[in-house]
């Protein structure tokens, strides 16, 4: 019967493959040699194959290996084994943090290793997109430059998703939390990157939202074949990353033509009154830097399609976490919160002639705080400013270990974000923490550059959700301006019927993310004002 059993398809082929990428694992992969000698975090005395029984014990539970860390190795590097880096993550202590920092990307390189880690030579349908990375520019400059222009679409465009996707009840109703608002942040995402009426196309929406799913599962099976095999298990693992690629270029590609023979007429008859304006969106920013380059494949319009997907990629999920935790936090914790919010809102809204702005957005410092502490409590980010050791002969971090070419590295991100020497009572959600901080450094006439230190935007040793230093996320400017103005709408706009209990956060693996099914029951807020 057992026999039988073994000997069926589906469940040959998975033990087959498992079989082999233990095999591979083991004595292709596990070069002792080749390891530093330092501890094996999850590895036990009499344990034959340490490095990989270290990766089970650490996959299961990684917030207990990451708890064990800083509590008996919180001065030395160590051995992280887990799933998909079983022999090659050695985690730095946090002293070496601005070392890591400090490396040019010929020593320690972040994109060579976010390519491996997505597998992105399988996992996107045309690679050059991110091996020649030009849409980085328009992150780090147009868009963070035009977000002040980009305000009123922005709460146009929340106003009508949260009319949408949470409607206007009247009695306290359900609503799934993380659901709703990913849907509601494509919308308002995609209202800067595509513009208006596209931004609202459920079938678009709902194909980018597949595709950034896409990326990470394929990668995460990739990762664990033999990587001559790659090639060949790439072909069945990718079939939906190139199926959801094909279907929203389908659906965008009309759009991309619609604009390129625009832009062509501009340039032909710049005073032709027949035309309208050029949108101020991500897709014509795109269209006008590959007109201006010259290049035939920049202005391919499968090529402008295929950048705004993988500008939706980089955004939709970490967004969506990012405002569900909130949400979430303040759901479960003091109407006095939300009150103080909505009076400081009010407040700052009053001294701008009732419009919203950038000016007026900066100066809400209670709702920025919110974020950041959210954040800081939630964050995806376990390990951070993950690097793949350039430096043909390897280098020695400051802590004293020596880092051979091709190994990975990363510092602690949960553990900081939990200690309590640096964030006293760092197990309680204290949404005005850094709005206090900001406050107490004027008060003691400290420079206004301390102070906006701490807004959620600002990266430092201590605080690397959005990563630290020139590799930090380009786009957390635009983030965090985006955010705060969906979080202030629902405030302003709904009533949350208060819980006793936050739900709790789900591990996978290394990651931290909400979870995913938690509801909270809301209402519309009776005279509420926008």
């Amino acid at each position: 019967m057992v026999t039988t059993l073994f000997l069926r398809p589906t469940v040959l082929v998975p033990a087959t493959l498992l079989v082999v990428y233990l095999a591979y694992r083991l004595f292709v992969k596990l070069k002792p040699s080749k390891l530093p000698n330092i501890p094996i975090i999850g590895a036990k005395k009499d344990d034959w194959f340490p490095v990989l029984q270290a990766a089970w014990r650490n996959t299961l539970d990684f917030k207990a290996a990451l708890l064990l860390v800083d509590k008996e190795h919180k001065n030395e590097a160590v051995l992280l084994p887990f799933a998909s880096n079983i022999s090659n993550m050695v985690l730095l202590p946090r002293s070496d943090t601005q070392w890591v920092i400090d490396q040019p990307d010929s020593v320690l390189n972040l994109h060579t290793k976010v390519e491996d880690d997505l597998q992105i030579d399988y996992t996107v349908t045309d690679p050059h997109l991110i091996h020649n990375p030009t849409h980085h520019k328009l992150i780090t400059t147009t868009l963070t430059n035009q977000v002040g222009n980009l305000v009123p679409d922005l709460i146009d465009e929340a106003e009508w998703a949260f009319g949408e996707h949470w409607g206007s009840p009247q009695e306290y109703t359900d609503v799934c939390v993380y659901e709703t608002l990913r849907c509601a942040i494509g919308n308002v995402t995609n209202r800067v990157f595509l513009g208006k009426p596209m931004c609202r196309n459920k079938d678009l929406l709902a194909l980018a939202m597949a595709f950034a799913q896409d990326i990470p599962v394929g990668s995460q099976l990739l990762l664990m074949v033999p990587k001559p095999l790659r090639p060949l298990a790439a072909l069945l693992i990718t079939i939906p990353n190139k199926l959801h690629t094909w279907r929203y270029l389908n659906l965008i590609r009309p759009l991309i033509k619609k604009r390129l023979a625009e832009y062509d007429a501009r340039q032909r008859d710049p005073e032709d009154k027949s035309l309208s304006p050029p949108p101020n969106d991500f897709l014509q920013w795109s269209i006008d830097q590959a007109r201006t380059s010259g290049d035939p494949y920049m202005y391919k319009p499968d090529t402008l399609g295929g950048r705004v997907l993988l500008v939706s990629f980089a955004s939709l999920h970490t967004s969506s976490f990012a405002l569900t935790h909130a949400v979430l936090d303040l759901a479960s914790s003091k109407q006095e919160y939300i009150s103080e919010l909505r009076e400081e809102i009010e407040s700052v809204l009053a001294e701008h002639g009732g419009q919203w702005n950038k000016r007026a957005l900066s100066k809400m410092e209670k709702l920025d705080s919110t974020l950041r502490e959210s954040q800081r409590m939630n964050s995806f980010v376990t390990l951070g400013l993950g690097r793949r050791v350039m430096a043909k002969d390897g280098i020695t971090a400051p802590s004293g270990v020596r880092l051979p070419y091709g190994m990975d590295i990363s510092v602690p991100g949960y553990t900081v974000f939990k200690d309590n020497v640096l964030y006293p009572d760092a197990d309680q959600f204290q949404p005005f923490r850094f709005s206090q901080q900001r406050r107490d450094l004027m008060e003691r006439s400290e420079s206004y550059l301390k102070s906006a230190g701490k807004a959620w935007a600002t990266t430092s040793n201590e605080y690397i959700a959005f990563g630290h230093g020139r590799n930090a996320c380009p786009g957390r400017f635009f983030a965090s301006s985006e955010l705060k103005l969906m979080l202030a709408h629902i405030v302003m706009n709904y009533d949350f019927e208060m819980q006793e209990t936050r739900p709790k956060n789900l591990w996978f693996g290394i990651n931290r993310v909400p979870p995913m099914k938690a509801t909270i029951r809301v209402k519309k807020r009776v005279a509420a004002s926008s």
